[in-house]
């Protein structure tokens, strides 16, 4: 999830106007931890936290969101940053990065659950402050999406600049060796793992695709070789704490891929109760 997170952004990056707006109005330069959990923290919750948890992350993004602008770099236009084009670009670039990572990494996802983990995407569009009948509900739709936004894409001054911040965030000296190992390591793996048009507009050779897979397999097994207490503290805690919540039979695993009902289903989906509220399982706000 963390290799994942970082291709969204490199995809995200190459949208002039989507950049701008970050560049514009975000401290991530001067506090890429801090940006990077808090990020972590709303997914998690969005994930694995309550709907009125859900519902209170959403509201605050769109509260934020709202009183932010940034200026086109190539009209002069002042636009603001939640407009619905630039939300639904950065949305379709994280559920596209998660889906094709975690496909590729080795979780036992068939083509009808893949589309069902678009289509439930369609919840987190709308926290955001998108009308979920906009956002695309399965890969046939995400795939023409993607196709027909290409050429607004752009791997500009603002695109280099993130890239580079992702090879290289600042940290202290005594952490860059760590950084070099580690995280470097993460963000050239994401990087490798964007498809090759987005290869193309960065202006560096597209790697083999069954390398990149074989890559990505080999990292998944590595770290799913973590005992769960561990990698499960991050995001904060929140997937302990859904189980404390939800009880032993919410423990997660590959094999429940496309049997659970989503936390946020809508009246009708997955086993919610007939007025839309919660099942009695999925237990009350935090």
């Amino acid at each position: 999830m963390w290799i994942a997170g970082v291709r969204a952004l490199y995809l995200q990056a190459l949208h002039p106007r989507a950049v701008r707006g970050v560049m514009h109005n975000s401290d991530f330069r001067q506090d890429a931890w801090g940006r990077l959990m808090r990020t972590a923290n709303f997914v998690g919750t969005l994930t694995y936290g309550t709907a009125d948890a859900a519902e209170k992350a959403g509201a605050r993004v769109r509260r934020i969101h709202g009183m932010l602008s940034a200026t086109d770099p190539d009209t002069g236009e002042r636009y603001r940053i939640d407009e619905p084009g630039l939300l639904l670009w950065v949305h379709c670039a994280e559920v596209d990065s998660y889906l094709n990572v975690l496909r590729r990494s080795g979780l036992p996802l068939d083509g009808a659950t893949a589309d069902r983990y678009l289509a439930e995407q369609r919840t987190a569009a709308r926290l955001v402050g998108l009308d979920p009948a906009s956002v695309l509900a399965d890969r046939a739709d995400l795939a023409a999406y993607v196709e027909g936004v290409r050429p607004e894409l752009a791997a500009g001054a603002d695109a280099q600049a993130v890239d580079d911040f992702l090879l290289r965030p600042p940290t202290h000296p005594l952490l860059i060796p760590a950084r070099e190992v580690l995280w470097r390591r993460v963000a050239e793996l994401a990087y490798a793992s964007l498809p090759s048009y987005a290869h193309e507009l960065y202006g560096r050779p597209v790697p083999e695709p069954a390398t990149v897979t074989r890559r990505l397999r080999a990292a998944g097994a590595l770290l799913r070789h973590i005992p769960a207490h561990l990698r499960w503290q991050l995001p904060p805690r929140h997937i302990l704490r859904a189980m404390a919540r939800l009880g032993p039979d919410a423990r997660p695993a590959p094999y429940k891929a496309g049997r659970l009902p989503a936390i946020l289903d809508e009246p009708g989906e997955g086993g919610t109760n007939g007025d839309g509220g919660e099942r009695g399982r999925w237990g009350t706000a935090d």
